[in-house]
């Protein structure tokens, strides 16, 4: 297992999920309460747990391949 690529992958996908999460809170909060307000906590949490085990879970995949 590349340990470099492992990171790049966490990398893009904690972005990618951040990014995400930032504009899916965003948009609830505008539409559901008419507040325009980010929920960051959310959105770390989400990016942390997806940016680990989203990568992590391919690489076992393509491992039992």
């Amino acid at each position: 297992m590349n340990i470099r690529s492992l990171l790049f992958e966490v990398v893009v996908v904690f972005l990618v999920t951040f990014i995400v999460a930032i504009l899916v809170t965003f948009l609830w909060n505008t539409i559901r309460h008419g507040v325009n307000t980010v929920d960051w906590d959310t959105a770390f949490v989400l990016a942390i747990i997806f940016g680990i085990v989203l990568p992590l879970a391919g690489r076992v995949q393509k491992r039992k391949e």
